[in-house]
């Protein structure tokens, strides 16, 4: 009972959302509540969904000071030179621009955080894309990609941290097999930006932005909310707000402060320095307040769903499902079958309850058909890339709130740039026996 209700409640709830039958905020709170009632959860759906809210409480205020943060960086213009200078090399080339954001997104992905990716990453491209009329999903796919095999398969990333902790593995052991399929992923993600980029330049050209003044850009509205002006501007306090951003991102790395608290000090510090007139303030932060509340709401909701969830104990049924169906007649290609899975199973679920819920369920199936915990580990993470595309993932809604987009716009866009990056790495996987 407990499997076909946990089953249909992700099908109606991603149908929902992709189908635009619900805004996600709705569909992440009404859908699971209505599950609950009908499995007979009612009177304690309560505390199941105040649990949830407690877990993504933390992620909630992250978001929400990082946006401000940034927004006000931005404001002041501290990313304009690199945008300059990235125009003078890229000479307005959607493909050269697509494949530059590429190296970009992985290079600063290799820090294991997904949020720090999106901020920087948007934070800088952005204006340049809508500069140049370029869709920001194109951003947002190649962004989400390069967090999904730089963070999602190094040791010191989120997933395969997890995955190794869960099972008590050596990261050594666990990471070096996988150097092959890592790099197997990087080069898809820049084979894939190049395809987005030439698929841009068919469509706007090559922009000459040197002979196209500001102005007459004809750009779509969401580029006009991005024409900020002069007033705002704050260029001589660029250094001031470039040492600030790199000392917010050095302890962040180093993990010597909490996130949320880091950022909102970093928020605090950037709209004193840059707009130290109260009105000034006010106008900055108000004009960043649609933008974070949005992305705060939804990470909320996902709070309620995924408490529901957990509370109900479908993820259980369903894990526990999944292993008594799987015939012994494919127990040799057990780590294949968990690759594959790995990519519906982490896009309803939160890693959290999957790398400490499911996966030890695996591996002692696994080990019935004398498989290496290692090696369902390497198999577990390699669905990263479509698990990322989930409304549950703190860092997407930062995403898709970075580049004004709806999640369910973005997951028709990127979902099959996504299934095509999982594919190829498990593929590459299979083949250097990484998984066998």
């Amino acid at each position: 009972m407990l499997t076909f209700l946990g089953i249909s409640m992700v099908v109606v709830f991603t149908y929902l959302i992709m189908a635009k039958k619900l805004s996600p905020v709705t569909a992440l709170v009404i859908v699971p509540i209505i599950f609950a009632v009908i499995g007979g959860f009612g009177l304690e759906l309560g505390g199941m969904m105040l649990d949830g809210l407690k877990e993504v409480a933390p992620s909630a205020a992250l978001l929400l000071f990082a946006i401000l943060f940034f927004g006000i960086l931005i404001d002041a213009g501290l990313f304009d030179p690199l945008i300059n200078k990235m125009m003078k090399f890229v000479k307005g080339d959607p493909v050269k621009i697509a494949i530059g954001t590429a190296i970009i997104a992985m290079t600063v992905a290799l820090d294991g955080d997904g949020t720090t990716t999106h901020m920087i990453t948007i934070s800088a491209m952005l204006a340049l894309y809508l500069r140049i009329g370029m869709n920001p999903l194109v951003l947002a796919t190649i962004s989400l990609l390069s967090v999904s095999i730089m963070s999602g398969m190094t040791p010191w990333g989120g997933p395969a941290t997890r995955a190794i902790a869960s099972l008590g593995l050596d990261a050594n052991e666990f990471f070096l097999p996988l150097i092959p399929t890592m790099l197997s992923g990087m080069g898809c993600i820049l084979f894939i930006a190049f395809v987005l980029g030439k698929k841009e330049r068919a469509r706007i050209g090559v922009i000459n932005v040197e002979e196209i003044p500001h102005q007459s850009l004809k750009l779509s509205e969401v580029a006009a909310t991005f024409a900020l002006q002069d007033d705002i501007k704050r260029p001589t306090l660029r250094w001031v707000n470039f040492i600030l951003t790199v000392t917010i991102m050095v302890v962040l790395v180093m993990g010597l402060i909490s996130a949320p608290i880091l950022f909102l000090i970093g928020f605090v510090l950037a709209a004193m320095i840059n707009y130290p007139n109260l009105e000034e303030q006010k106008e900055r932060i108000l004009s960043h307040a649609g933008n974070a509340l949005t992305v705060v709401i939804l990470v909320f909701a996902a709070g309620i769903f995924s408490g529901i969830f957990s509370g109900t104990k479908m993820v259980d049924a369903i894990s526990n499902a999944l292993v008594s169906i799987i015939p012994e007649s494919v127990g040799s290609f057990f780590p294949l079958v968990v690759a594959l899975t790995s990519m519906p199973f982490t896009f309803v679920l939160s890693n959290d309850a999957y790398y400490f819920g499911v996966l030890p369920i695996l591996a002692e199936a696994g080990a019935a058909y004398g498989v290496s915990p290692l090696e369902i580990a390497r198999a577990s993470i390699l669905g990263q890339p479509v698990h990322f595309l989930s409304p549950l993932v703190a860092s997407t809604l930062l995403l898709v709130g970075m580049v004004k987009t709806d999640i369910g716009e973005f997951q028709r866009y990127a979902f099959k740039w996504t299934l095509l990056c999982s594919v190829v790495i498990i593929a590459v996987a299979f083949l250097t026996s990484s998984i066998s």
